[in-house]
């Protein structure tokens, strides 16, 4: 079995809607086991051109499995639960329905034309670091070292959302709460 780690993310329609159905595809995928989630948090929009506040917010959030799925097969299962929820790839890093993306697998390097991990940009992106820690204090981006101390050279520009983990996990590790402010 593969510890993996996937980055979830909306800015367009019912974002906490469609981020805990996304996360409950993922645990439901044949050959995977639910381990731990976050809490979502709200982030700006980045472009290519970078940040855009005019952009709607993403809601982001992270979910962490073990599965008997080879990398390139859960990639294509993940891209089966974004068509399913409206996720068009028609603007690159365009506003979306639901992203799903592969942040790590184990200590895994892969860079094939359609999957590389460790995410090439996981380390600079607050919306990525923070869920993760939030899912998993003692978590290490492979080959750049621990998410806290990352997040924390970065600075942490998410707002914490005031809902439950995506998923409940008996097996989870409890966290320090972060700070939570109500909208």
């Amino acid at each position: 079995m593969s510890r993996v780690v996937v980055a979830l993310g909306a800015n367009l329609g019912d974002r906490g809607s469609t981020l805990r159905a996304a996360a409950e595809a993922v645990a439901a995928l044949p050959g995977v086991r639910p381990v731990a989630s976050s809490h979502e948090v709200e982030s700006v929009a980045v472009t290519l051109d970078g940040p855009d506040d005019a952009k709607p917010r993403y809601r982001n959030a992270v979910v962490i499995v073990d599965t008997d799925l080879e990398p390139q097969a859960f990639l294509d299962a993940l891209h089966g639960i974004e068509d399913a929820h409206g996720r068009t790839r028609d603007v690159r890093w365009g506003d979306r329905t639901l992203d799903l993306d592969v942040v790590a697998v184990d200590d895994l390097r892969i860079d094939t034309a359609t999957l590389t991990v460790p995410h090439p940009r996981a380390a600079e992106r607050a919306f990525v670091l923070a869920p993760w820690l939030d899912a998993d204090p003692a978590a290490v981006l492979p080959g750049a070292g621990p998410v806290a101390d990352l997040l924390a050279a970065l600075g942490d520009d998410t707002e914490r959302v005031d809902e439950p983990r995506l998923l409940a996990e008996p097996t989870r590790a409890s966290a320090p709460e972060r700070n939570v402010t109500s909208a």
